[in-house]
């Protein structure tokens, strides 16, 4: 089944070759999400729970591009830099996902730039 590569245009130009996701049949896998601007520049450094708000309203927006919402999430990847910052990531994460809660796992890791503190990656099916 071929698939069909979503990129809002008002996201800024990824900072490698991905798609900000993909659409396959009822799927959409939206790609790793950091708190990126334009030219891969950082936003809320230092701030998890500025980031998170910023990474979930990035998927949020792509899944919407695809036709999904938010409440359509299956499975959350989180990747967090330090476990300090899992309450702040948790109490907005809460916010976002309210009813019934994805299926999700979340480990610690160093992210691709030194500043980013969380990453998630979505998968959601429509209908």
């Amino acid at each position: 089944m071929p698939f069909e590569p979503i990129n809002p245009p008002e996201f800024p130009t990824p900072i490698a070759p991905y798609s900000a996701g993909a659409k396959a049949g009822n799927t959409v896998y939206v790609s790793g999400v950091l708190a990126l601007g334009e030219g891969g520049v950082v936003l809320h450094v230092g701030d998890a729970a500025a980031q998170t708000r910023h990474v979930l309203e990035v998927i949020r927006t792509t899944l919407e591009a695809a036709g999904a919402r938010l409440e359509d999430v299956a499975m959350n990847h989180i990747f967090l830099k330090d476990y300090a910052d899992y309450a702040a990531f948790n109490a907005v994460y809460a916010e976002y996902f309210p009813g019934a809660k994805p299926a999700r796992f979340c480990i610690r890791t160093e992210l691709v730039k030194p500043d980013c503190l969380i990453e998630i990656a979505s998968i959601a099916h429509i209908g």
